[in-house]
């Protein structure tokens, strides 16, 4: 084993760069252990290797406070969490932990997109969307002096048997007395704008369509509206996607129908505002199209018809950051339902990471309003936040062990809907600092068959051994195997390990905490006795099968306390002196006296019975002496 090695084995592992360690004693057979076993042991703390890891901070703009700045900025000129990036230097086991900051700022800047079905039975909300430019900028200019709005439609793929294809119908998909606009998949009618009359303009143009099954493809539109962000014009500012149906929807898989199957690549096929690949590619599922909204900062508000409403919310439990409102029949309360989806969303705070790295995990603990706070799930959550409200997130972030490339990762968190992120960088700590000081081809090690690194011989390819003294290729196993065994009697290093060049290797548990040892690996630090289900009861150490007691412990599970506070009886006795203190209980020697102290004398008579004037008269102990009353 190498330093690097043990270090990586867990974060109370030390290593014992001394050379000559190992001379002192067969009962010192490795140079890896806890730091106070090594001490114990008799390696200096000088000479112990047992990096720690750190926590850098290498960005640390301040939170943006409106109030005071006054001043109008733009969205890149905004911080609402803080720091921005770290470094974090990981030691295997050992957790790095920081705290990020969040604050929802003042006049946040609002991009909104209107998307809405254009099936017939969709109508009359129609002519009540035609004015929802100006209205819905006058509302939200109570919330932000910085709004814009987008409007796109939606139908269904433009395939039997979703829509009918006959000529006829491909003009006119309604019947002869209503005039309809051919079928289509999903349109972007306007790009965002901050111009509330054009939107009116534009969407007073807009003409119903109509299909034959009862769920749209509205999925294709939520697609493109979350991939297509140049042509949509979405900023780097809050991202509010308003979805309005009065039906179900397809997902991935009901293409078949149509005879697509090919998945939905996720990619932007808009084509004069057009999506074009509907007949090509199957719906988005459901999971694909929570990663597409969460990696664009998209937040979405599902304003449907009281008849799909235990739909949608389904759904909402499934895409974090949405919420779901219940349109009226014609569309009138869409205001409103807006601004209410709005304000719950943005007073939700949830932290979500990126990918992590094979052997790292993560864990929140939220710090919210009014003292409260939280671990686990709902560690990443601080509810009911207003704005210019400040809450804090604990993030502990550890490795177990490093990864195969040894090289650094970057993982980012950021609060879900918000563009802003945290980048965090992970160094692992693989090996030692005496690493660098290695010697090549050392004397040490066997006439130069090694490199001497950190006290120990790490050997040149075919070669093995503690110094590097045989090579693989001469060793003939059978005739060292007898340096392997305690006697002739018992198995090869105990069955703990392999014998290699006369030499017992030990094997590694999977707890690495849990370790094997001695020259012929009979030692172990994790079959000792136990006390309340802990090794060595909690207040000692595993050593070679036997328990080492921490000072005042004793037995062989150390569960025998040395401490004798615990027996002291009001009269501040040992016992009440009518005992011994045994493992800091009483152990009461007088049959009389009981009690933790040995302090309760049930037969013993009270002290007004003893003098009582009646009783003295009457007992011949007293003598004839005269009793007064």
């Amino acid at each position: 084993q190498s330093c690097g090695e043990c270090i990586q084995a867990g974060e109370k592992c030390g290593w014992c760069t001394d050379k000559d360690f190992l001379k002192q004693g067969e009962q010192k057979s490795t140079r890896c252990d806890e730091v106070e076993a090594l001490i114990k042991k008799g390696c200096s703390e000088a000479s112990i290797e047992n990096p720690r890891g750190t926590v850098s901070v290498n960005k640390n703009q301040s939170l943006t406070d409106r109030t005071k700045d006054g001043v109008k900025l733009k969205p890149d000129q905004i911080t609402q969490i803080q720091p921005q990036k770290l470094t974090l230097d990981l030691r295997s086991g050992e957790a790095q932990t920081f705290h990020l900051t969040f604050k929802r700022a003042e006049d946040y800047p609002i991009d909104l997109y209107y998307l809405m079905d254009l099936s017939y039975s969709m109508k009359d909300d129609l002519e009540n969307v035609k004015n929802l430019g100006t209205d819905l900028m006058l509302e939200m200019q109570k919330i932000t002096s910085d709004f814009r709005i987008g409007f796109g439609s939606f139908v269904e793929k433009t395939v039997m048997p979703y829509i009918s294809t006959t000529p006829a119908k491909l003009l006119n998909p309604c019947t002869s007395d209503q005039n309809c606009t051919s079928p289509f998949s999903y349109k972007n009618v306007l790009s965002l704008t901050a111009d509330g009359f054009q939107f009116n303009n534009l969407v007073s143009k807009q003409q119903i369509s109509g299909n034959l099954d009862s769920p749209e493809g509205g999925f294709d539109a939520i697609m493109q509206v979350a991939v297509c962000a140049n042509q949509i014009g979405w900023r780097n500012v809050t991202r509010l996607l308003v979805f309005s149906t009065d039906a179900g929807f397809h997902f991935a898989g009901d293409g078949k129908l149509g005879g697509i199957v090919l998945p939905n690549d996720g990619k932007c096929h808009l084509q004069d505002n057009m999506y074009t690949m509907s007949h090509y590619y199957d719906y988005p599922s459901i999971a694909h199209l929570v990663q597409k909204l969460s990696e664009n900062n998209i937040q979405t508000i599902f304003a449907v018809t009281e008849e799909f409403q235990p739909v949608y919310q389904e759904l909402k439990n499934l895409i974090p950051k949405s919420a779901v409102g219940t349109l009226s029949s014609d569309s009138g309360n869409v205001i409103k339902l807006i601004i209410d989806a709005y304000n719950s969303l943005s007073s939700e705070i949830i932290l979500e990471n990126s990918r992590l790295p094979e052997g790292v995990s993560i864990s929140y603990i939220s710090h919210c309003k009014n003292g409260v706070s939280e671990k686990g799930e709902n560690g990443r959550k601080c509810s009911n936040i207003s704005i210019g409200d400040q809450v804090t997130f604990e993030v502990a972030i550890t490795a177990k062990g490093c990864p195969s490339n040894g090289k650094s990762e970057t993982i980012k968190i950021k609060p879900l809907g918000f563009t802003e992120e945290v980048e965090i960088v992970l160094n692992f700590i693989c090996e030692c600092e005496c690493h660098k000081g290695g010697i090549a081809n050392s004397p040490v090690c066997h006439f130069g068959n090694g490199t001497l690194e950190c006290g120990a011989c790490r050997c040149n390819e075919g070669r093995i051994g503690r110094v590097c003294e045989c090579s693989k290729d001469e060793v003939r196993t059978e005739d060292l195997d007898a340096n392997c065994r305690m006697d002739n009697g018992t198995d090869i290093c105990s069955n703990n390990g392999d014998c290699v060049c006369g030499t017992c290797e030990c094997k590694k548990r999977d707890n690495p905490e849990e370790r094997y040892s001695g020259k012929f690996c009979e030692c172990d630090n994790f079959n000792c006795d136990r006390s309340n289900n802990k090794l060595c009861g909690g207040h000692g150490r595993c050593e070679c099968r036997k328990c080492t007691c921490d000072a005042n412990y004793t037995g062989s599970a150390c569960d025998c306390s040395l401490d004798t506070s615990t027996c002291l009886a009001s009269n501040k006795q040992i016992c009440n002196g009518r005992g011994t203190c045994e493992c800091g209980v009483c152990k009461c020697t007088d049959s009389k006296f009981q009690g933790p102290t040995c302090e309760i004398c049930p037969t013993c008579p009270g002290v007004c019975t003893e003098h009582n004037p009646i009783n003295k008269f009457q007992n011949p102990s007293y003598g004839n002496k005269g009793v007064t009353h």
